[in-house]
């Protein structure tokens, strides 16, 4: 008689199978190969930036064997995201899950390609959250956590349900000695963006600051308690050309308060690019507002 770990063996070993299936091998880097996901049939394949050390001589391992040569479409190291494309047009495009399909403590599977062969580890979701920033300044639309074990060559491989569908690409790179999983509607929204550009377009002011207490009298006019002091000014910048100078507190930019340099960041998104902006410093103990044109992150 079967017994309900052998059924649930038997699932595990199929959802597997059926991811294998749109799991390959990225050789990119010196020394261990690491793991991408078919994007689409016509050659597109997704993966880690970081595992992609070189923007040629990328080879491809794919499920069946084959080795070809791929090119590099874009990267975007502030999610950890890379695109490449292989010539072969019937590859099998992974099936993706919904995030609100997600639950704290569903059982989940690591899956990767870092050789020939597929490679699983299993664990839980253990923690989900709302989006959040990298330490590059890349915006990731939810917080996933699992405890499954990220072996050598598992980043840029994708965390699978127990049903068989891609939650999400792992990768080992954003946190310190946390991996974590970028959810499929963030993958969407660079693969976009790469796709476009080879790169996430972002804002760009040349300036570098921390957050300081503003004096009470200020905060109480303002209605918030820190702003970002300007450490720097970089000469010849959008911010130095809309006068912007050290010791500057910036308050606000475009009307949406900053706090510290993660407000900063987050307001400095593509579409602000060219967009000539308010911006509320506090300078000498008095408010200026100054009006700065965005540049572009190179």
């Amino acid at each position: 008689m079967t017994t309900v770990l052998e059924t649930l063996s038997s699932d595990l070993a199929s959802a597997v199978s059926a991811a294998g299936q749109s799991i390959v091998r990225v050789e990119a880097r010196r020394r261990q190969s690491a793991t991408g996901v078919v994007w689409s049939a016509d050659g597109l394949i997704i993966t880690a930036h970081h595992v992609v050390e070189r923007d040629d001589n990328i080879r491809v391992g794919l499920p069946n064997g084959t080795i070809v040569n791929a090119a590099l479409v874009g990267r975007d190291p502030t999610t950890d995201i890379a695109m490449l494309r292989v010539e072969v047009s019937d590859l099998t495009p992974a099936t993706w899950a919904a995030l609100e399909s997600v639950k704290v403590g569903h059982l989940v599977l690591a899956v990767a390609r870092p050789d020939a062969n597929l490679q699983a580890t299993l664990g839980v979701i253990s923690a989900l959250d709302a989006a959040w920033r990298t330490g590059e300044g890349g915006t990731i639309d939810a917080f996933i956590q699992t405890d499954v074990v990220m072996y050598p060559g598992f980043s840029g491989g994708p965390l699978v349900s127990a049903g068989g569908q891609m939650i999400g690409l792992n990768s080992s790179a954003l946190m310190r000695d946390t991996p974590v999983t970028l959810p499929a509607v963030t993958l969407r929204r660079v693969a976009t963006a790469l796709l476009a550009h080879g790169k996430v377009k972002r804002g760009f002011l040349g300036v570098s600051a921390q957050p300081v207490r503003l004096p009470e009298a200020i905060a109480s006019q303002v209605g918030q308690e820190t702003g970002l002091m300007l450490m720097a000014v970089e000469p010849g910048s959008p911010a130095d050309s809309g006068g912007l100078i050290m010791g500057d507190t910036m308050l606000a930019l475009d009307g949406e308060k900053v706090h510290h340099m993660d407000d900063l960041l987050a307001l400095l998104t593509g579409d602000r690019i060219g967009k000539t902006v308010p911006v509320l410093v506090l300078r000498g103990g008095q408010q200026q507002t100054l009006t700065v044109t965005v540049g572009e992150r190179k």
